[in-house]
Protein backbone atom coordinates (compact mmCIF):
# COMPACT_ATOMS: atom_id res chain seq x y z
CA UNK A 1 0.00 0.00 0.00
CA UNK A 2 2.76 2.42 0.98
CA UNK A 3 6.51 2.04 -0.26
CA UNK A 4 8.36 5.14 0.70
CA UNK A 5 7.83 7.32 3.35
CA UNK A 6 9.17 11.06 3.58
CA UNK A 7 9.74 12.00 6.83
CA UNK A 8 9.60 16.12 7.40
CA UNK A 9 10.21 18.12 10.23
CA UNK A 10 13.02 16.65 11.80
CA UNK A 11 17.21 16.91 10.41
CA UNK A 12 19.40 15.67 12.53
CA UNK A 13 19.62 13.05 15.68
CA UNK A 14 21.10 15.75 18.35
CA UNK A 15 17.49 15.98 19.55
CA UNK A 16 17.25 12.33 20.89
CA UNK A 17 13.34 13.60 20.69
CA UNK A 18 13.49 14.03 17.03
CA UNK A 19 15.39 10.47 16.92
CA UNK A 20 12.60 8.78 19.24
CA UNK A 21 9.92 9.91 16.89
CA UNK A 22 11.77 8.85 13.48
CA UNK A 23 12.85 5.32 15.27
CA UNK A 24 8.69 4.99 17.04
CA UNK A 25 7.00 6.00 13.83
CA UNK A 26 9.20 3.85 11.17
CA UNK A 27 8.22 0.66 14.24
CA UNK A 28 4.57 1.55 13.83
CA UNK A 29 4.38 1.69 9.99
CA UNK A 30 6.13 -1.16 9.65
CA UNK A 31 3.82 -3.02 12.34
CA UNK A 32 0.60 -2.17 10.04
CA UNK A 33 1.91 -2.00 6.40
CA UNK A 34 4.74 -3.97 6.91
CA UNK A 35 8.65 -3.35 5.73
CA UNK A 36 8.95 0.27 4.33
CA UNK A 37 11.34 2.46 3.44
CA UNK A 38 11.63 6.03 5.21
CA UNK A 39 13.60 8.83 3.90
CA UNK A 40 14.90 10.51 6.66
CA UNK A 41 15.80 14.01 5.91
CA UNK A 42 19.81 14.79 7.79
CA UNK A 43 22.75 17.41 8.03
CA UNK A 44 25.04 14.96 9.08
CA UNK A 45 23.73 11.19 8.03
CA UNK A 46 27.20 9.73 9.38
CA UNK A 47 26.30 10.80 12.72
CA UNK A 48 22.85 10.02 12.78
CA UNK A 49 23.42 6.57 11.31
CA UNK A 50 26.04 5.82 14.15
CA UNK A 51 23.64 6.56 16.64
CA UNK A 52 20.95 4.43 14.88
CA UNK A 53 23.41 1.47 13.82
CA UNK A 54 20.12 -0.50 12.53
CA UNK A 55 18.44 2.05 10.90
CA UNK A 56 19.24 0.32 7.26
CA UNK A 57 17.66 -2.93 8.25
CA UNK A 58 14.73 -0.86 9.59
CA UNK A 59 14.06 0.68 6.03
CA UNK A 60 16.42 4.21 6.46
CA UNK A 61 17.81 5.77 3.84
CA UNK A 62 19.34 9.11 5.12
CA UNK A 63 18.98 11.69 2.65
CA UNK A 64 20.02 15.54 2.28
CA UNK A 65 18.20 17.53 4.40
CA UNK A 66 18.67 21.44 3.79
CA UNK A 67 18.20 24.70 5.66
CA UNK A 68 14.86 26.92 5.55
CA UNK A 69 15.23 28.48 2.79
CA UNK A 70 16.13 32.44 3.28
CA UNK A 71 12.86 33.80 1.64
CA UNK A 72 11.14 32.99 4.63
CA UNK A 73 13.37 34.20 6.98
CA UNK A 74 13.89 37.24 5.55
CA UNK A 75 10.18 37.67 4.92
CA UNK A 76 9.91 36.82 8.59
CA UNK A 77 12.36 39.64 9.62
CA UNK A 78 10.67 41.96 6.85
CA UNK A 79 6.44 41.24 8.39
CA UNK A 80 8.34 42.25 11.72
CA UNK A 81 9.32 45.58 10.98
CA UNK A 82 6.90 46.45 8.23
CA UNK A 83 3.50 44.20 10.02
CA UNK A 84 1.11 45.22 6.71
CA UNK A 85 3.76 42.78 5.33
CA UNK A 86 1.91 40.10 6.76
CA UNK A 87 -1.44 40.69 5.19
CA UNK A 88 -0.46 39.53 1.77
CA UNK A 89 0.17 36.49 0.22
CA UNK A 90 2.90 34.40 2.72
CA UNK A 91 5.80 33.58 1.15
CA UNK A 92 5.99 29.89 -1.01
CA UNK A 93 9.19 30.15 -3.07
CA UNK A 94 10.15 27.16 -5.06
CA UNK A 95 11.91 24.65 -3.07
CA UNK A 96 15.37 23.20 -3.36
CA UNK A 97 15.36 20.57 -6.52
CA UNK A 98 17.05 17.55 -4.62
CA UNK A 99 14.59 18.05 -1.91
CA UNK A 100 11.81 17.88 -4.56
CA UNK A 101 12.85 15.01 -6.32
CA UNK A 102 13.28 13.53 -2.74
CA UNK A 103 9.26 14.20 -2.47
CA UNK A 104 9.09 12.82 -6.02
CA UNK A 105 10.34 9.55 -5.13
CA UNK A 106 7.95 8.55 -1.63
CA UNK A 107 4.35 7.96 -1.80
CA UNK A 108 3.41 9.43 1.17
CA UNK A 109 4.56 12.97 3.15
CA UNK A 110 4.35 12.91 7.15
CA UNK A 111 5.34 15.62 8.81
CA UNK A 112 6.72 14.83 12.27
CA UNK A 113 8.92 17.09 15.01
CA UNK A 114 6.25 17.46 17.34
CA UNK A 115 5.52 20.86 17.22
CA UNK A 116 6.81 22.56 14.54
CA UNK A 117 2.80 23.60 13.82
CA UNK A 118 2.92 25.89 16.57
CA UNK A 119 4.69 29.42 16.52
CA UNK A 120 7.09 27.97 19.18
CA UNK A 121 9.79 28.46 16.46
CA UNK A 122 8.04 31.89 14.58
CA UNK A 123 6.10 32.05 11.05
CA UNK A 124 9.21 31.30 8.86
CA UNK A 125 9.28 27.99 10.29
CA UNK A 126 5.82 27.34 10.50
CA UNK A 127 5.38 28.72 6.60
CA UNK A 128 8.46 26.55 5.38
CA UNK A 129 6.86 23.29 6.95
CA UNK A 130 3.30 24.07 5.70
CA UNK A 131 5.55 25.04 1.97
CA UNK A 132 6.76 21.07 2.11
CA UNK A 133 3.02 19.92 2.53
CA UNK A 134 1.92 22.01 0.40
CA UNK A 135 4.37 20.57 -2.32
CA UNK A 136 3.58 16.85 -1.95
CA UNK A 137 -0.01 17.36 -1.93
CA UNK A 138 0.81 19.32 -5.39
CA UNK A 139 2.40 16.31 -6.44
CA UNK A 140 -0.29 14.18 -5.91
CA UNK A 141 0.73 12.57 -2.60
CA UNK A 142 -0.92 12.36 0.31
CA UNK A 143 0.25 14.89 2.91
CA UNK A 144 -0.01 13.83 6.90
CA UNK A 145 0.79 15.79 10.61
CA UNK A 146 1.76 13.28 12.63
CA UNK A 147 1.55 12.90 16.18
CA UNK A 148 1.80 16.95 16.79
CA UNK A 149 0.89 19.30 19.62
CA UNK A 150 -0.96 22.50 17.24
CA UNK A 151 -0.78 25.42 17.61
CA UNK A 152 -2.18 28.02 19.05
CA UNK A 153 -2.02 31.01 16.62
CA UNK A 154 -4.52 33.22 17.94
CA UNK A 155 -1.78 35.70 18.47
CA UNK A 156 -1.48 35.55 14.97
CA UNK A 157 -4.98 35.89 13.55
CA UNK A 158 -3.74 35.93 10.03
CA UNK A 159 -1.37 33.12 9.97
CA UNK A 160 -4.21 30.78 12.15
CA UNK A 161 -7.16 31.60 9.33
CA UNK A 162 -4.25 30.39 6.77
CA UNK A 163 -3.34 27.41 8.88
CA UNK A 164 -6.93 26.08 9.28
CA UNK A 165 -6.89 26.64 5.44
CA UNK A 166 -3.84 24.19 5.17
CA UNK A 167 -4.63 21.83 7.96
CA UNK A 168 -8.14 21.03 6.61
CA UNK A 169 -5.87 20.13 2.56
CA UNK A 170 -3.90 17.47 4.77
CA UNK A 171 -5.37 13.81 4.25
CA UNK A 172 -5.13 13.38 7.88
CA UNK A 173 -4.16 15.07 10.92
CA UNK A 174 -3.06 13.20 13.77
CA UNK A 175 -2.97 14.51 17.12
CA UNK A 176 -1.21 13.90 20.36
CA UNK A 177 -3.04 15.81 22.96
CA UNK A 178 -6.34 16.48 23.25
CA UNK A 179 -5.73 20.43 23.91
CA UNK A 180 -5.10 20.74 20.40
CA UNK A 181 -7.85 18.47 19.16
CA UNK A 182 -10.23 20.85 21.28
CA UNK A 183 -8.37 24.30 19.59
CA UNK A 184 -8.25 22.37 16.12
CA UNK A 185 -12.00 21.88 16.10
CA UNK A 186 -12.19 25.91 17.57
CA UNK A 187 -10.63 26.90 14.50
CA UNK A 188 -12.91 24.60 11.98
CA UNK A 189 -10.53 21.48 11.77
CA UNK A 190 -12.26 18.52 12.67
CA UNK A 191 -13.11 15.70 10.12
CA UNK A 192 -9.21 15.20 9.14
CA UNK A 193 -8.37 14.52 12.91
CA UNK A 194 -7.56 11.61 14.75
CA UNK A 195 -6.62 11.80 18.44
CA UNK A 196 -3.49 9.86 19.18
CA UNK A 197 -0.66 9.80 21.93
CA UNK A 198 2.77 10.36 20.85
CA UNK A 199 4.68 7.55 18.83
CA UNK A 200 7.77 7.57 21.09
CA UNK A 201 5.58 5.81 23.29
CA UNK A 202 6.13 2.77 21.17
CA UNK A 203 10.10 3.08 21.17
CA UNK A 204 11.73 0.20 22.46
CA UNK A 205 14.62 0.60 25.06
CA UNK A 206 17.59 -0.64 24.28
CA UNK A 207 19.53 -1.96 27.33
CA UNK A 208 23.31 -1.08 27.94
CA UNK A 209 25.41 -1.37 30.48
CA UNK A 210 25.71 1.62 33.34
CA UNK A 211 27.89 0.41 35.45
CA UNK A 212 30.98 2.19 34.97
CA UNK A 213 28.68 5.55 35.52
CA UNK A 214 25.81 5.10 37.85
CA UNK A 215 25.76 6.34 40.89
CA UNK A 216 27.43 4.20 43.21
CA UNK A 217 25.32 4.48 46.27
CA UNK A 218 22.05 3.48 44.97
CA UNK A 219 20.40 4.19 48.49
CA UNK A 220 16.34 4.29 48.16
CA UNK A 221 16.82 4.99 44.76
CA UNK A 222 18.10 7.46 42.06
CA UNK A 223 16.04 10.44 40.88
CA UNK A 224 16.97 11.53 37.37
CA UNK A 225 16.89 15.08 36.73
CA UNK A 226 16.86 16.92 33.33
CA UNK A 227 16.65 20.69 33.66
CA UNK A 228 18.64 20.88 30.01
CA UNK A 229 20.21 23.87 28.22
CA UNK A 230 16.44 25.07 26.65
CA UNK A 231 15.28 25.76 30.59
CA UNK A 232 18.94 27.22 31.44
CA UNK A 233 18.10 29.50 28.10
CA UNK A 234 14.90 30.45 28.74
CA UNK A 235 15.46 31.51 32.45
CA UNK A 236 18.79 33.68 31.15
CA UNK A 237 16.34 35.77 28.88
CA UNK A 238 14.20 35.74 32.02
CA UNK A 239 16.48 37.73 33.84
CA UNK A 240 17.88 34.98 35.83
CA UNK A 241 21.83 35.37 35.95
CA UNK A 242 22.44 32.37 36.80
CA UNK A 243 20.11 30.39 34.65
CA UNK A 244 18.96 27.21 35.81
CA UNK A 245 22.45 26.09 37.82
CA UNK A 246 21.71 27.73 40.88
CA UNK A 247 17.65 26.29 41.35
CA UNK A 248 19.27 22.86 40.54
CA UNK A 249 22.36 23.11 43.07
CA UNK A 250 20.22 23.89 45.84
CA UNK A 251 17.63 21.18 45.04
CA UNK A 252 20.31 18.67 44.68
CA UNK A 253 22.09 19.51 47.66
CA UNK A 254 19.15 19.27 49.46
CA UNK A 255 18.08 16.37 47.97
CA UNK A 256 21.34 14.44 48.79
CA UNK A 257 21.42 15.60 52.55
CA UNK A 258 18.02 15.23 53.53
CA UNK A 259 16.82 11.74 51.92
CA UNK A 260 18.59 9.11 50.54
CA UNK A 261 18.67 9.12 47.08
CA UNK A 262 20.98 9.60 44.51
CA UNK A 263 20.80 11.73 41.51
CA UNK A 264 21.62 11.47 38.06
CA UNK A 265 21.35 13.90 35.95
CA UNK A 266 20.16 12.94 32.21
CA UNK A 267 20.47 14.84 29.33
CA UNK A 268 18.03 14.62 26.03
CA UNK A 269 19.43 16.89 23.45
CA UNK A 270 23.09 17.45 22.33
CA UNK A 271 24.65 18.34 18.89
CA UNK A 272 26.39 14.89 17.99
CA UNK A 273 29.30 17.14 16.41
CA UNK A 274 29.98 18.19 19.98
CA UNK A 275 28.73 22.28 20.03
CA UNK A 276 27.97 24.29 22.45
CA UNK A 277 24.31 25.65 21.59
CA UNK A 278 21.32 23.76 23.25
CA UNK A 279 23.79 21.20 24.39
CA UNK A 280 22.12 19.34 27.84
CA UNK A 281 25.65 17.46 28.46
CA UNK A 282 27.33 20.64 28.45
CA UNK A 283 25.02 21.79 31.13
CA UNK A 284 24.98 18.74 33.09
CA UNK A 285 28.45 19.38 33.55
CA UNK A 286 28.23 22.87 34.67
CA UNK A 287 25.76 21.97 37.38
CA UNK A 288 28.03 18.90 38.44
CA UNK A 289 30.71 21.55 38.87
CA UNK A 290 28.55 23.91 40.74
CA UNK A 291 27.85 20.94 43.18
CA UNK A 292 31.71 20.18 43.46
CA UNK A 293 32.30 17.05 40.89
CA UNK A 294 30.41 13.86 40.79
CA UNK A 295 30.78 11.50 44.16
CA UNK A 296 29.23 8.03 45.17
CA UNK A 297 25.79 9.23 44.70
CA UNK A 298 25.82 12.19 42.11
CA UNK A 299 26.55 11.36 38.64
CA UNK A 300 26.17 12.23 34.87
CA UNK A 301 25.35 10.25 31.82
CA UNK A 302 28.13 10.45 28.90
CA UNK A 303 27.66 11.67 26.18
CA UNK A 304 26.75 10.25 23.01
CA UNK A 305 23.64 7.84 24.25
CA UNK A 306 21.14 7.41 21.74
CA UNK A 307 17.40 7.97 22.08
CA UNK A 308 16.65 4.03 22.66
CA UNK A 309 19.83 3.57 25.70
CA UNK A 310 18.40 7.32 27.07
CA UNK A 311 14.81 5.24 27.51
CA UNK A 312 16.26 2.58 29.15
CA UNK A 313 18.76 4.51 31.46
CA UNK A 314 15.22 6.45 32.63
CA UNK A 315 13.51 3.29 32.48
CA UNK A 316 15.85 2.36 35.74
CA UNK A 317 15.17 5.50 37.81
CA UNK A 318 12.96 5.95 40.96
CA UNK A 319 11.72 9.46 40.09
CA UNK A 320 12.43 11.66 37.15
CA UNK A 321 11.95 15.59 36.98
CA UNK A 322 12.60 16.79 32.87
CA UNK A 323 12.28 19.44 30.90
CA UNK A 324 13.05 17.76 27.42
CA UNK A 325 9.03 16.47 26.37
CA UNK A 326 10.75 13.48 25.44
CA UNK A 327 12.67 12.87 28.31
CA UNK A 328 9.03 12.77 30.09
CA UNK A 329 7.59 10.38 27.43
CA UNK A 330 10.38 7.71 27.50
CA UNK A 331 9.63 7.92 31.68
CA UNK A 332 5.60 7.94 31.30
CA UNK A 333 6.41 4.84 28.61
CA UNK A 334 8.07 2.91 30.80
CA UNK A 335 5.75 3.68 34.31
CA UNK A 336 8.86 5.73 36.02
CA UNK A 337 6.94 8.78 38.28
CA UNK A 338 7.82 11.92 36.62
CA UNK A 339 7.13 15.87 36.72
CA UNK A 340 7.35 18.05 34.00
CA UNK A 341 9.20 21.44 33.81
CA UNK A 342 6.88 22.97 31.34
CA UNK A 343 8.59 25.75 28.58
CA UNK A 344 5.41 25.20 26.64
CA UNK A 345 1.40 24.12 26.50
CA UNK A 346 2.48 20.54 25.21
CA UNK A 347 3.68 19.42 28.34
CA UNK A 348 0.42 20.59 30.42
CA UNK A 349 -1.59 18.77 27.59
CA UNK A 350 0.02 15.66 27.82
CA UNK A 351 -0.02 15.68 31.59
CA UNK A 352 -3.63 16.52 31.35
CA UNK A 353 -4.19 13.71 28.89
CA UNK A 354 -2.31 11.50 31.17
CA UNK A 355 -3.32 12.29 34.74
CA UNK A 356 -6.00 14.23 34.27
CA UNK A 357 -4.67 17.40 35.78
CA UNK A 358 -1.61 19.07 35.70
CA UNK A 359 -0.34 17.88 39.22
CA UNK A 360 2.71 16.92 38.18
CA UNK A 361 3.52 20.24 35.83
CA UNK A 362 6.01 22.71 37.20
CA UNK A 363 5.75 25.88 34.79
CA UNK A 364 9.36 27.24 33.72
CA UNK A 365 8.91 30.88 35.60
CA UNK A 366 8.40 29.06 38.85
CA UNK A 367 11.25 26.93 39.03
CA UNK A 368 13.93 27.44 42.05
CA UNK A 369 15.58 24.89 44.17
CA UNK A 370 12.17 25.37 46.78
CA UNK A 371 10.04 24.02 44.00
CA UNK A 372 12.11 21.31 42.38
CA UNK A 373 11.71 20.33 46.45
CA UNK A 374 8.15 20.91 46.49
CA UNK A 375 7.78 18.79 43.18
CA UNK A 376 9.84 15.78 44.32
CA UNK A 377 7.64 16.01 47.29
CA UNK A 378 4.87 15.76 45.01
CA UNK A 379 6.13 12.59 43.95
CA UNK A 380 7.32 10.86 46.62
CA UNK A 381 3.95 11.20 48.12
CA UNK A 382 2.14 10.23 45.02
CA UNK A 383 4.11 7.61 44.07
CA UNK A 384 2.02 4.38 44.96
CA UNK A 385 -0.98 5.93 43.42
CA UNK A 386 1.21 6.93 40.58
CA UNK A 387 2.66 3.31 40.20
CA UNK A 388 -1.21 1.62 40.12
CA UNK A 389 -1.92 4.40 37.61
CA UNK A 390 0.77 3.33 35.27
CA UNK A 391 -0.30 -0.13 35.90
CA UNK A 392 -3.97 0.58 34.83
CA UNK A 393 -2.66 2.78 31.91
CA UNK A 394 0.42 1.64 29.97
CA UNK A 395 -1.13 -0.45 27.59
CA UNK A 396 -3.91 0.96 26.08
CA UNK A 397 -1.18 4.33 25.93
CA UNK A 398 1.30 1.99 24.16
CA UNK A 399 -1.75 0.82 21.76
CA UNK A 400 -2.85 4.72 21.49
CA UNK A 401 0.54 5.23 20.35
CA UNK A 402 -0.21 3.02 17.33
CA UNK A 403 -3.30 4.30 16.25
CA UNK A 404 -2.51 6.92 13.98
CA UNK A 405 -1.00 4.25 11.55
CA UNK A 406 -4.06 2.46 11.70
CA UNK A 407 -6.12 5.42 10.97
CA UNK A 408 -3.38 6.24 7.93
CA UNK A 409 -3.98 2.55 6.88
CA UNK A 410 -8.06 2.67 6.83
CA UNK A 411 -7.60 6.04 4.89
CA UNK A 412 -5.19 4.68 1.82
CA UNK A 413 -7.33 1.84 2.17
CA UNK A 414 -10.47 3.72 0.89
Amino acid sequence: MIKTVYLTGQNNFGNRGCEALVRSTITVLTEVFGPIKALVPSLDPARDQAQWPDSAAAGVEFVKAFPMHAVFSKWAGASQKWPWLHALAQPKPRLQPELVADLKRADLLLSIGGDNYSLDYGLASLYYFAAVAETAMAMGKPAVLWGASVGPFDKQPLAEQRMAEHLCRLSLVTVRESRSVDYLRGIGVQANVVPVIDSAFAMTPQPLDTSAWWPQEVGDGVLGLNIGALIDSLRRDRGHADGAIGAGKVFVERLLKETGLSVLLVPHVSPLAGGTWNNDELFNQQLLAALGGPSSRLAAVPAGLNAAQLKHVVSQLRYLIAGRTHATVAAFSTGVPTISIAYSVKAKGINRDLFGHERYVLETPRLSGETLWTAYQTLAADEPSLLAHYERHLPAWREKARAGARALKQLLSA
